[in-house]
């Protein structure tokens, strides 16, 4: 009785490092392949943050040239560390203090600000009606 806790416990590691190991594996044959289908025109980020398009692999040396606002680098495939996707940007102006978007009430409130012209004369003969 005394020794089921600590087979539990050594069974639950073993299949936590086993779980652990299945998926760097996984990760690591998705980043080989990302690397191996690069083609060039594509947008990616180095582990040292330098971001540019691919301009030629060299699958023969593992290497990949990309140019980042008109210099040519060269990197060894390792290098590469994910496909570059720029992040939506929305300025603080365009949302309110919850994070959701202003609507554009310029508009609206200019509109609402000018008096309409059937307005103002329905409301001058309605004056006049009442002062006679």
């Amino acid at each position: 009785m005394d020794y089921i806790f600590p087979i539990v416990i050594i069974v639950v590691m073993f299949g936590m490092m086993f779980w652990q190991s299945k998926k760097a594996k996984q990760q690591q044959a998705e980043r080989q392949d990302f690397r191996a289908n690069l083609q060039p025109g594509t947008e990616v980020i180095t582990i040292g943050g330098v971001i540019g398009k691919v301009v030629s692999v060299d699958t023969e040396y593992e290497e990949i040239v990309i140019d980042s606002e008109g210099s040519q680098i060269r990197f060894g495939f390792n290098a590469i560390s994910r496909e570059y996707v720029r992040p939506a940007y929305v300025h603080d102006d365009e949302v309110d203090e919850n994070g959701n978007p202003l609507t554009d009430s310029t508009d609206e409130d200019q509109a609402a600000q000018e008096p309409i012209e059937g307005e103002i004369e329905a409301a001058q003969t309605e004056t006049e009606q009442k002062n006679s």
